[in-house]
């Protein structure tokens, strides 16, 4: 058995967190690559399924790690022959397809780093990207290759630009006709653990979007959450799917690398998110384990209430994060679908370093969790000082934990040298590495999420945050998402206002705000319940299933109404 087998990976017999975060050290290698441990090392077993692939069409494909890694090594002969070097970055604009790990395996196993950049991205969004990034080639589908299309010519270090399936332009070299030219046969690079291997661009609150570079050794500091938040995984007869974008932390690093680090199959499914289309697809592959955002949920929850009625399904560990899933959706999960969701909390920079394992450790609905193993996280105050229990603080996360170096950490903001310096609390081991997320810590050990930093309310003195009072409201049959900020108040300082996306066959009125903040207020506390709520027909959300918070006070704002500037 390869050494690094060992490596990352929580022991299962554990009984309870602390056996469990106690009886964890790491093992970092000093020489470490993710293509090798993700594909290379499986490769040689030609019956080993990676990935089954169906698109919205209905078209279906299955790639062993065989196949995988040939087109890999073809690949990476190909970006060669473009020029490509080691620690170049080349630019992977592509949705879930099989294209897309090949990709990452080629730039991985060639020391090049890898940009995944979302096919969601518009011109304006990907020039800055491409452009900041300094990426020496792009690789790009249909879907993608018009919107770079109008910005290609303001990007002179793009020198390549490569085309999967039906992008064909005349200034794009065609991946069909590129791959069976090189040859199968590559010579991996052997590269230090603290190699970069790709930058993960972070939408941020404030100025332009920041790219985390991370190191090949990243994957090693997010295997002990993604072990516990699937209960062990794998188990026989694991299957995993998430709708989760590739592009991002958690398509990447929460789902397609961890799964294929142990060798096991993934579904990758290139189409929209449809409630009913997910409950097909997990009964159709045989999907056991699964990250499902809190709006996927709460979708799939709303879609089919009762869903073993309709579906055949096996589900064995759901793994949400992203936002608080809420003890509504949580104690329909447990009852319909028979299985405890384990939430966890993380960010690019510093990911899956708390959550939940309910094979050892009780769940709490609506809780973030405790911390990993590998992962010493504090909740601090303004000062950087350990916060009061059941205080409000900013989710910190230490440099090293019982003395070796967290490998989950960030290198650097890539030629941002004041942003990763403005990272951290302190120097060196002892450094904490800030999350920007405000959370408290109970009595016994779990974190419960308060919202962002500049997210948090201040209301006659108390500190609220936005997702108790969300999770309150969506619990309402009329609701069927919400979202909270905080108004300016002349009594108060702060009001709550509540943007509601009623259930369908309902209309917003002023008897159902009335409802629902006697809802609210028979459930919190006073100071909690919304003065004002709006109605509308969807929230602004990221591309990776969070509320846009900060939109709808820029909206306020727009409107007259000035949302409240938050300090920390």
């Amino acid at each position: 058995m390869d050494v690094s087998d060992t490596l990352g990976v929580p022991d299962a017999g554990a009984s309870s967190w602390d056996s469990l975060w106690g009886g964890f050290r790491w093992q970092v290698p000093g020489r470490y690559n993710i293509a090798r441990q993700c594909c290379g090392r499986w490769a040689a077993d030609r019956s080993r399924f990676a990935l089954y692939y169906e698109d919205e069409a209905g078209h279906r494909e299955a790639w062993t790690f065989w196949d995988i890694q040939q087109a890999a090594n073809r690949l990476s002969n190909v970006l060669g022959a473009m020029g490509v070097m080691r620690g170049d970055r080349v630019a992977i604009i592509l949705p879930q397809r099989p294209e897309t790990g090949i990709a990452h395996m080629a730039c991985y196993q060639m020391g090049a780093v890898a940009v995944p950049l979302s096919h969601l991205f518009g011109p304006d969004a990907l020039e800055y990207r491409l452009g900041h990034a300094e990426a020496r080639v792009a690789i790009v589908d249909e879907t993608t290759v018009e919107k770079l299309a109008p910005v290609r010519g303001r990007l002179p270090g793009l020198r390549h630009v490569i085309g999967v399936g039906d992008a064909r332009e005349s200034w794009v070299r065609e991946w069909s006709r590129l791959m069976p030219l090189a040859s199968s046969r590559f010579s991996a690079v052997d590269t230090p653990a603290d190699d970069p291997a790709v930058i993960i661009y972070t939408s941020g609150t404030t100025g332009n979007p920041k790219g985390a570079l991370m190191a090949q050794r990243t994957l090693l500091g997010n295997l002990p959450g993604f072990v516990c938040s699937h209960d062990f995984y794998p188990r026989d007869g694991d299957m995993f799917w998430s709708p989760a974008d590739w592009a991002w932390t958690g398509g990447l690093f929460d789902a397609l690398l961890p799964a294929w680090n142990f060798g096991q199959p993934v579904l990758g499914y290139r189409g929209r998110f449809d409630p009913e289309k997910a409950y097909w697809l997990i009964e159709r592959y045989g999907v056991r384990n699964t990250f499902l955002f809190p709006t996927a949920l709460k979708m799939m929850m709303k879609a089919v209430p009762a869903p073993a009625a309709v579906y055949d399904i096996g589900l064995r560990s759901i793994m949400s994060g992203g936002e608080a899933v809420g003890e509504a959706v949580f104690e329909w999960a447990r009852g319909a679908l028979g299985v405890t969701i384990n939430e966890i909390f993380g960010q690019t920079e510093i990911n899956y370093v708390v959550g939940g394992c309910g094979s050892v450790y009780a769940p709490k609905p609506g809780a973030m969790g405790r911390p990993y193993p590998g992962h010493r996280v504090a909740i601090l105050d303004d000062e950087g000082r350990p916060a009061a229990p059941g205080e409000a603080g900013e989710v910190c996360v230490q440099r090293a934990c019982q003395g070796v170096r967290d490998p989950v950490f960030l290198l650097e903001y890539w030629k941002n040298p004041q942003a990763t310096a403005d990272k951290f609390h302190g120097e060196g081991d002892g450094a904490w590495g800030r999350t920007g997320d405000m959370a408290r810590q109970d009595a016994d050990g779990y974190l419960w999420y308060e919202g962002r930093t500049d997210d948090v309310i201040k209301v006659a003195g108390y500190r609220v945050g936005p997702a108790e009072i969300e999770n309150c409201l969506v619990r309402h049959p009329a609701v069927a998402n919400a979202a909270v900020i905080g108004v300016p108040d002349a009594a108060r300082g702060a009001a709550i206002k509540a943007f509601v996306v009623p259930q369908p066959g309902r209309q917003g009125s002023a008897e159902l705000e009335a409802e629902l903040q006697a809802h609210v207020r028979r459930a919190l506390a006073p100071y909690e319940v919304p003065r004002r709520v709006e109605f509308i027909d969807a929230l602004p959300m990221t591309t990776t299933g969070k509320v846009q918070r900060k939109v709808l006070r820029e909206r306020e704002a727009a409107a007259g109404r000035p949302g409240e500037e938050t300090s920390r």
